[in-house]
């Protein structure tokens, strides 16, 4: 039976937003701190390596995010000023 375009089926990534990566993050540092002495090694890097790649990602999207506000910040300050008025004489024809 084929998938609808969109379904989990159709192989493709599922995108997580930052709170869901560090939810993540701190579950599979959880689970590495936990797991037996006897655990397969392979199995340990892999977890070690999508560890590597979530904090890549996490500090990535925090440098962004934090880029991104700094550049808003000057244009909010323009649009809060008010606006340039003419002279109270030159209004009234004085």
């Amino acid at each position: 039976m084929r998938s609808h375009t969109g379904q989990l089926s159709d192989n493709q990534p599922i995108r997580r937003n930052l709170a869901e990566k560090q939810k993540q993050l701190r579950d599979l540092k959880e689970t590495l701190a936990t797991m037996k002495p006897h655990t397969s090694p392979s199995l340990k890097e892999s977890i070690q390596r999508r560890i590597r790649e979530l904090e890549v990602e996490i500090r990535t999207a925090l440098r962004d995010t934090a880029s991104a506000s700094q550049d808003r910040a000057p244009r909010q300050e323009r649009t809060r000023r008010a606006p340039r008025r003419a002279h109270h004489a030159e209004t009234f024809g004085e």
